[in-house]
């Protein structure tokens, strides 16, 4: 007797957690995709307003007076730089600054401490291969010649891909700095997985823009003894390694505990639902109970997600 409640009591807990499992495949396939398109519909009318207003017509600086001093302009983190196309396998999709698990939930992230595309030297561009709209995802059927078109609030860039290749996450060589203009893809492999990475390298067929310039607010004129003088330091170049290090692409540790306390919750609110169901009415107790199960699940789900590379 004792032994088949045991069966009986196994065989329910392998049914509840493959359900678990069917759902966070659901989760990871279809779930994450609706917050990327949501996303994308963001940052596509964020960039097509930025564009609207690059095209203004500039100020007249009048004949004899010396233009304003300028400074590179730095895109923010998190927002549109530019839209890429790859025809041949129809993508299409806003670029964000930076390549963070939240930068990447939104789209492909370029790498920060790689030129902007277009400009002098190699340009990475990060994507996710099967979740989050998956841009990614049939990157490796790109062969030497494909386009890639790029466009940035400066130009539209023409990249024609020469070399793709599979190499180790260590392998950081790829985004070495080069001497002629460059975009480099990159992004896990093989497809729900993160054992290696898929590379696809192109080059520009155009001639570089310069960087984005801003206008620099001079300072207010005052009477006063000159401050002595400091010699300025140049800021230092991230290393590849360092770049891919603040990737978020090997997933973010500090989810562990978040996930499990959310399963934890999960799991009690399933429990709550079962013997509500036993000891009341099964049907009401099953539709008030699943829906916050369900939530649970979800929230749980999110920091689950962010365990994984962000690029899977």
């Amino acid at each position: 007797m004792m032994l088949q409640q045991f069966i009986r009591g196994l065989g329910r807990v392998m049914v509840t957690v493959g359900a678990v499992v069917l759902l966070f495949v659901v989760y990871q396939l279809w779930g994450t995709g609706l917050r990327e398109a949501q996303a994308q519909s963001d940052l596509t009318e964020a960039f097509s307003g930025a564009l609207a207003a690059e095209g203004d017509e500039p100020e007249q600086v009048p004949a004899g007076d010396a233009p304003p001093e300028t400074v590179p302009l730095a895109p923010p983190a998190g927002e549109a730089i530019a839209i890429i196309r790859i025809p041949k396998i129809g993508v299409e999709k806003a670029v964000v600054e930076g390549v963070a698990i939240s930068d990447l939930r939104k789209g492909p992230g370029h790498y920060p401490d790689t030129p902007l595309p277009g400009q002098g030297g190699n340009s990475g561009i990060a994507g996710h291969r099967t979740t989050y709209g998956a841009p990614f995802f049939e990157l490796d059927q790109l062969v030497a010649g494909d386009e890639i078109l790029v466009r940035t609030l400066d130009d539209e860039l023409r990249y024609v891909v020469d070399r793709t290749l599979v190499v180790r996450p260590d392998q950081v060589e790829v985004l070495d700095p080069t001497e002629e203009s460059r975009l480099t893809l990159t992004t896990c492999h093989p497809r729900y997985s993160a054992r290696e990475r898929l590379i696809v390298s192109a080059v520009l067929v155009d001639d570089p823009v310069a960087p984005a310039e801003v206008e620099a607010t001079p300072p207010a004129e005052v009477e006063a003894s000159p401050p002595a003088e400091v010699e300025a330091s140049p800021p230092a170049e991230a290393t590849p390694q360092e770049a891919l290090d603040g990737a978020g692409l090997e997933g973010d540790p500090a989810a562990r505990v978040p996930a499990l306390l959310w399963g934890a919750l999960a799991a009690l609110a399933w429990i709550a639902t079962t013997q509500s169901a036993r000891r009341w009415r099964r049907v009401p107790a099953y539709v008030l109970g699943l829906p916050v199960v369900l939530v649970v699940l979800f929230l749980c789900f999110e920091q689950v997600a962010r365990l994984f590379p962000a690029s899977i």
